[in-house]
Parts: structure tokens; C-alpha cells; sequence
């Protein structure tokens, strides 16, 4: 697409994916933005000089026209994802478990899958998928997303050992608590009970945790950051947090 090399964001309209796009584009690379909402990805790509396509990871026709438009890739950032719903296993809502699996988990196995040939043909592949902390952890309430960040995380490890001696290195970002659009996707919508759960601390930002991304991008390509986890000052674990009154 250009002479730049090329990263794809999934998920990329708003919150770590746009900002990680911005930090890559930063950094030197031709980013490519996928996400359903393409009109936001189109701004963000006119203000970087990138290239914004349309995507839903859900959906294996979207990947196989996303992938076909992507003839050239070095870095792939899986980072489409998220949660829905709170409640107790024992009233677990089936429909919110199949949308966070086949999002974060199936979503990042056939967009890893279509941009392979890409990445191995680059000659310096980096695949970097943001999980969570809830790929370490459980927390009370959270089985659904803890499963699903679990199993896209184990997707990651594994190719980690199954890509061994090819060229192509594996990140994985685990972030705390970050302050986008995360829980009002989560919530369905209700801002009130969102931003509730980021009162009394200070959050990561989308852009801290982009900035990150872009570090470990950007190391010599014989330097692999397995994982990183970050997290708020003020959050000890997924479900234990210090708030100020």
C-alpha cells in the first residue's frame, strides 16, 4: 500500500484500537483500521494516512474481504473484543456468552488465520492480541468474559509454540481497568452504571495502553515480549481496586 510497513487494528474506531493506530502511525507504519463502524475508522485514517476498511470479526465473509484488501502485512494488532452482561453463572444470558466467545475468541482465530500468508511473507511478522486480566484471573460475576479472554489468550500462547522458528513474533497485552467504551458495551448502554465503575480511581487511558502496543512493535525483530500486563496504580487484581471517596 505504501512503502511504510503495514499494521492491521481490529476494532479500531474507538478506545485502545484508534489509539493505537494513532501511537503505530506515530511509529512509521501504514495502518490499516477495521471495524464495523467504518465511518469513525475513516476519520482516523485521514488524519493518519491510513487506509480504513470495513470489518466484523463476527462474520467469516467480512474477514475473507477484509483479508483480500490487505495484500501486505507485518504487524497484526487482534484487538476487537468485549463483554457483555454481569451476572452470576447460575443467571448467565447464553446469548451475551456466544456474542463474547465468538468475538474474542473465534474473531481473532480467523483474522489471525486470514492474514498469515501476510505476516509470514513479510519476513518480520508480529501478532500482538489485547486479552485482559481476565485471562489470569477470575472475578465474581465475570465467567462469561473471563472464559472468553481465558480461551483467546490460550489461542495466542499456543501460537506462540506452534510458530517457533518462523518469522513472526507474539505479544500478548493484558490491561486492567481502562477507561473506553468497554462498559458501556458491557452495560448495554447505560453511562451512568459505566462510569460507575470507574469512580474513585484513576484508569488507564486507551492511549496508555496504546502506548505500550507501540513499544513492543517497534523492538529489534529478535527481541519477543511474550507478555505485558499493566494496570491502574490503584487496581491490585481484577476484582480488588483502591477508591478514593
Amino acid at each position: 500500500m505504501t512503502d511504510r510497513p503495514t499494521a492491521v487494528v481490529t476494532g479500531a474506531s474507538s478506545g485502545i484500537g484508534a489509539a493505537t493506530a494513532r501511537a503505530l502511525a506515530a511509529a512509521g507504519f501504514h495502518v490499516v483500521l477495521g471495524a464495523r463502524r467504518v465511518d469513525r475508522c475513516a476519520e482516523i485514517a485521514a488524519e493518519i494516512s491510513g487506509t480504513a476498511l470495513r470489518l466484523d470479526v463476527t462474520d467469516a465473509d467480512s474477514v475473507a474481504a477484509f483479508a483480500a484488501a490487505v495484500p501486505d502485512c507485518r504487524l497484526l494488532v487482534n484487538n476487537a473484543g468485549g463483554a457483555k452482561g454481569l451476572e452470576p453463572v447460575i443467571e448467565a444470558d447464553e446469548d451475551d456468552w456466544r456474542w463474547m466467545y465468538e468475538t474474542n475468541v473465534i474473531g481473532s482465530l480467523r483474522v489471525t488465520k486470514a492474514l498469515m500468508p501476510a505476516l509470514l511473507a513479510s519476513g518480520d511478522g508480529h501478532i500482538i492480541t489485547v486479552t485482559s486480566i481476565a485471562a489470569l484471573e477470575p472475578y465474581d460475576n465475570g465467567a462469561g468474559y473471563t472464559g472468553a479472554k481465558h480461551a483467546q489468550a490460550m489461542l495466542h500462547r499456543t501460537l506462540r509454540g506452534e510458530l517457533l522458528g518462523q518469522p513472526i513474533r507474539l505479544t500478548e497485552i493484558l490491561p486492567g481497568m481502562v477507561e473506553t467504551e468497554f462498559s458501556l458495551v458491557r452495560f448495554e448502554g447505560d453511562q451512568q452504571r459505566a462510569d460507575a465503575v470507574y469512580q474513585g480511581i484513576t484508569p488507564l487511558t486507551g492511549e496508555d495502553v496504546a502506548d505500550v502496543i507501540a513499544f513492543a512493535a517497534t523492538r529489534p525483530s529478535n527481541v519477543n515480549l511474550d507478555q505485558i500486563v499493566l494496570k491502574p496504580r490503584a487496581q491490585y487484581n481484577a476484582s480488588r481496586a483502591y477508591r478514593q471517596s
